[in-house]
């Protein structure tokens, strides 16, 4: 458990740096400043003296948002709250760049049904956690001759995970390899099984 004085010295230390990146209220040390209201309303530019007079009646705080305008422009409101919704921000910016992995299952012309089962069940698990997942075939000596079956298996597999997935490559030979990309669904909901009918 944190103690209340380990969570004031993080509450400080959060303020003291955001300050060094604003100025607010009395750091501000400008003649006037282009105010923004509690309501987001422009009240045009005021004294320095004026508009910290005006954060204090709202019960707020006077934070420089634009130092280089001329003159800069300032906003009243609520630092320790303006602080929160930036570091949210920043944690929802951050967790949107997680990086997305591009997963791979192997296969050959002559996989047979079972062992390919798993793979796609694996390809599965892989789209529903939000990675990307490469197919590919390999092929060798004379299976090159018919690339049409491995098209086929390909055009399957797509179909059997299009409830999770959506083709990102189409099917393509690189080499000796037949292969297609699919990434993970953002709104096609897994689809459920159909619930066996009690007998009559």
């Amino acid at each position: 458990m944190i103690s209340p004085l380990k969570s004031q010295l993080a509450l400080f230390k959060e303020t003291h740096i955001a300050e060094q990146e604003f100025r607010v209220n009395e750091a501000i040390r400008v003649p006037e400043v282009r105010l923004i209201g509690p309501g987001g309303e422009n009240m045009g530019v005021v004294p320095i003296r004026q508009a910290i007079q005006i954060a204090r009646d709202a019960e707020m705080d006077l934070v420089e948002v634009s130092p280089n305008a001329t003159p800069p422009v300032c906003r009243v409101l609520d630092f320790g709250k303006f602080l929160y919704e930036r570091e949210k921000k920043e944690r929802e910016a951050k967790k949107a760049q997680t990086k997305i992995e591009v997963k791979e299952i192997r296969l050959r012309p002559k996989t047979n049904e079972h062992h390919r089962g798993f793979k796609v069940d694996d390809a599965r698990r892989w789209l529903l956690q939000g990675h990307k997942v490469r197919v590919t075939i390999k092929f060798r000596g004379r299976e090159m001759d018919y690339p049409e079956l491995a098209l086929e298996d390909l055009k399957e597999i797509a179909q059997s995970l299009a409830d999770v997935s959506i083709i990102e490559q189409p099917p393509m030979i690189e080499g000796r390899t037949m292969l297609v990309v699919l990434g993970p669904a953002k709104n096609k909901p897994a689809k459920k099984e159909k619930a066996a009918e009690p007998d009559a």
